[in-house]
């Protein structure tokens, strides 16, 4: 189980994923969703966690807050066929509240555990820019715990590999927002973070 070594193509990865039992997240949810996008993209977007409607087709990103990431690509300038995506955490984790299933952050060990998929991931796409959609993310990729506030803006190394990875806001977060003036202006942000990933891919 936790010899990898082999794996080296995402289709190997998502049969391997699908038997994950590194932490407890397996029990409860549908199954886990793996990362999907072309094996050899030049960028990679990383969010938190599968959501309830990725958890049940299996799918990232197929949700409310993957069309608003869709649209920021669109508005970026991103080649979608040049962006692979996934989650640092491939099990949803959730809350049941009568017939609704509410999200719930995975902890750090949830994340550290799963990591260990991140990682095939990136060893088989090889993308030249990693973009990590909120502190969640961020953890995964990076190992370490940051702040948004603290790196947003900034270009790092992406954990010795040679990956220069961007930090910024998840989508989700802008859904959350109340107000028409906050959810504009962060997406603007949102977007021009996402050009500034872009413009790595020339520089």
């Amino acid at each position: 189980m936790d010899d990898t070594s082999d794996i080296r193509t995402l289709p190997a990865l998502r049969d391997a994923e699908a038997t994950c039992r590194r932490c407890s997240l397996y029990r409860n949810a549908t199954q886990a969703v793996p990362g999907e996008g072309p094996k050899h993209a030049r960028i990679m977007l990383v969010g938190e966690q599968p959501g309830d409607q990725e958890d049940r087709q299996g799918h990232p990103f197929v949700g409310p807050a993957g069309r608003v990431l869709d649209r920021a690509i669109v508005d970026a300038g991103i080649d979608r066929k040049q962006v692979f995506v996934t989650n640092a955490v491939k099990h949803f984790k959730f809350e049941p509240r009568g017939k609704r299933r509410l999200h719930k952050r995975p902890n750090a060990g949830e994340v550290d555990a799963c990591r260990w998929w991140l990682d095939r991931e990136r060893a088989i796409v090889r993308p030249q820019v990693i973009v990590a959609l909120g502190a969640t993310a961020a953890r995964g990729v990076l190992g370490r715990t940051v702040t948004i506030s603290s790196v947003r803006g900034t270009v790092l190394d992406g954990a010795g590999d040679g990956r220069r990875v961007i930090v910024t806001i998840h989508p989700s977060y802008l859904l959350r927002l109340q107000d028409d003036e906050s959810k504009e202006r962060e997406y603007k942000g949102f977007v021009d973070d996402l050009r500034r990933c872009a413009k790595l891919l020339t520089s």
